[in-house]
């Protein structure tokens, strides 16, 4: 029972202090269950973060669970999520009763600007993280300039390129042209 209010209270604590959605939350992510909790491996919690993306629903929501799910189980996975949501429901319900005012206010409004700017900055952060393991050769730099390219200058739905990208990882790593 303590591990599962310790895995509640660690995953409010994530979703009530991140801004910007699940990709500003992987550096908090890697601080809390890779470094300071060793609840999974920094390969296991990119590897999730993965898996999260290309399964439907919030990354960080989705990573909670698996994570949530790997230390207790499905009642694990549950409270692991219940913990991440609750912080954006209490917030969102808040928020509601008071948004006409809330926008209407100028300093709202320039703190809700310099949120923004940093969450850029923690999503670049992310992205080098990500990629400095992720890109371990050629043949996957390619993979990631291609794939790059193709969401910047398509039409084509991003949830289709990793759909593809992963595709033909898996053919490459059958055929020996990639390794893990």
């Amino acid at each position: 029972m303590e591990e599962l209010i310790t895995l509640y209270t660690t995953f409010f604590r994530i979703g009530g202090l991140t801004f910007g959605g699940g990709l500003t939350m992987l550096p908090m992510l890697k601080h809390e269950l890779v470094e300071k909790k060793d609840w999974v491996t920094e390969d296991e919690l990119l590897d999730y973060y993965a898996v999260g993306q290309c399964t439907p629903g919030i990354i960080a929501v989705n990573t909670a669970t698996f994570v949530g799910y790997k230390r207790k189980g499905v009642i694990g996975g549950i409270v692991a999520t219940l913990g991440m949501i609750s912080p954006s429901l209490i917030i969102i319900s808040i928020l509601a009763l008071f948004l006409d005012q809330f926008m209407s206010n100028v300093w709202v409004s320039h703190a809700v600007n310099g949120i923004k700017v940093v969450v850029c900055a923690l999503m670049l952060n992310t992205v080098v993280t990500m990629a400095k393991k992720s890109i371990v050769n050629a043949l996957c730099g390619s993979i990631a300039v291609i794939a790059f390219l193709l969401a910047l200058f398509t039409p084509i739905p991003t949830v289709l390129i990793v759909v593809i990208a992963g595709i033909f990882g898996i053919i490459l790593y059958k055929t020996g042209g990639l390794k893990v």
